[in-house]
């Protein structure tokens, strides 16, 4: 039963090719807009990609992050094809490298599947994480409601089992620490009531005009996440 959710439309699908179009907007106007924004204080920030991406893929967003003042470090695990014993110890690590550095907890963002890293820590490891922004990020609803989870069982070849089922229904609970996703009806890929985070005193839910593949570049989606580390 999927609630009645529905899959992306398949025009906000197409529509995914506007990605360059954002990539435009947002090296024309970065210079003028980011002054606007408010700034970090340091803070570490560590950037998940979503599925088959990579560090490359998420180079822009942690370059708007620096500029307003937080030390943007990327996730160093190549392409993210799901999870590993070997990336979550290294995101661990990670964690704690960190915090020894600064003395300051952790914000991580994760654009697609990277939120749902990023969510995950934060409930493992709140000793370390200061808090967690999703963009675009497939947490709740139904799992079956998303192209993104057609692409990663045919990619990755796996069955999703009962295990599997009960590993989701777990994460549609909020992390406990500060929690922000930002979404976009627009999305082309995944389902933008999957990405609803329950309402709390530590949660929240921006809604953005954007592209799925754009929300690590889009001018509204930076600016969103910009104030969603302020908190």
């Amino acid at each position: 039963m999927n609630n009645g959710i529905q899959k992306p439309r398949i025009l906000h699908t197409l529509l995914e090719a506007r990605v360059p179009f954002e990539i435009g907007a947002q090296l024309l106007s970065r210079r003028f807009y980011e002054k606007t924004l408010p700034q970090g204080n340091g803070r570490a920030v560590i950037v998940i990609p979503g599925f088959g991406a990579g560090d490359f893929e998420t180079g822009m967003l942690r370059q708007s992050l620096r500029r307003l003042g937080y030390r943007s470090v990327p996730w160093k695990m190549g392409r993210n094809m799901g999870s590993t014993s070997e990336n979550r110890a290294h995101l661990h690590s990670e964690l704690k490298r960190l915090l020894g550095v600064s003395s300051q907890k952790v914000s991580i963002v994760g654009w697609s599947l990277g939120g749902v890293f990023a969510r995950e820590l934060g409930r493992k490891y709140p000793e370390y994480v200061h808090s967690v922004v999703s963009l675009g990020t497939p947490f709740t609803g139904d799992h079956d409601a998303n192209i993104l989870h057609d692409v990663f069982q045919r990619i990755s070849g796996s069955k999703f089992t009962s295990e599997d089922l009960a590993a989701f229904n777990q994460r549609k609970e909020p992390p406990g620490v500060i929690s922000t996703s930002i979404y976009s009806k627009t999305d082309g890929v995944v389902s933008w009531q999957c990405s609803l985070e329950k309402e709390s005193e530590l949660t929240e839910n921006v809604e953005v005009v954007s592209s799925h593949c754009g929300l690590v570049c889009n001018p509204l989606a930076v600016s969103a996440l910009a104030y969603a580390l302020q908190k």
